[in-house]
């Protein structure tokens, strides 16, 4: 019990801000591009409370963690915050500026790894050791991150990746594409419950390995 409630206070930090900055960089994107909706929510902002899913935040990372745990071995820790509202309409470019949107929630994932890992090197120089709390927690915050990059381009709608294609297919066949999104999530679950979601994920997370072992 000790070791999951100091797993739990490790990883905390790391998947409340990457969960929650990733949606309000989608706001603050959209706002960029001319749709003000999430900002007119208050949304596009650094306060975690304002993205806060209680399911999708809190207890779906925590029961993930503990069958972790209690299973043994690795396991996907994921999670979702109140995704941020966005009228597609309303963007200059609605189907291309989509593009700048939706790459906004990983490509903030990203950046927020990298500057773990920049911490986690910084720790180094320092003499911190591997058992050292905040080097555990900037390792977390690489890994956290790099999941959440990994599955949010995942291509299926509506995830991140899904509205990449949609942005990037001519559009009658985006808008056939697109016709999956009612399904996209229990797709999700059945990858993840069957295991090719992880290897669906191996790929990107490969990618972003290799970019953050620049800054390392």
């Amino acid at each position: 019990m000790d070791a999951l409630i100091q797993t739990i206070t490790v990883y905390a930090l790391p998947v409340l801000f990457g969960i929650t900055l990733h949606e309000a960089a989608h706001g603050y994107v959209a706002r960029m591009l001319g749709d003000p909706t999430a900002w007119q929510q208050g949304r596009v902002s650094l306060n975690p409370i304002r993205h806060i899913d209680p399911v999708g935040t809190i207890v779906v990372p925590l029961v993930l963690l503990f069958s972790t745990k209690l299973l043994g071995g690795a396991g996907l820790l994921f999670g979702w915050a109140k995704p941020v509202p966005v009228d597609w309409s309303r963007l200059r470019r609605p189907k291309k500026d989509m593009l700048w949107v939706a790459l906004a929630g990983p490509g903030s994932n990203l950046a927020m790894a990298i500057i773990w890992a920049l911490g986690l090197r910084m720790l180094a120089e320092t003499g911190a050791g591997q058992g050292d709390f905040w080097v555990q927690m900037a390792i977390a915050g690489i890994q956290v991150n790099l999941i959440l990059m990994a599955l949010n381009m995942v291509p299926l709608p509506p995830l991140d990746g899904g509205r990449v294609v949609f942005s990037l297919l001519p559009s009658r066949m985006a808008w056939q594409y697109s016709r999956i999104e009612p399904y996209g999530l229990l797709i999700l679950i059945v990858l993840m419950l069957t295991g090719v979601l992880w290897v669906v994920l191996q790929p990107l997370l490969a990618l972003g390995q290799s970019i953050i072992s620049w800054f390392l």
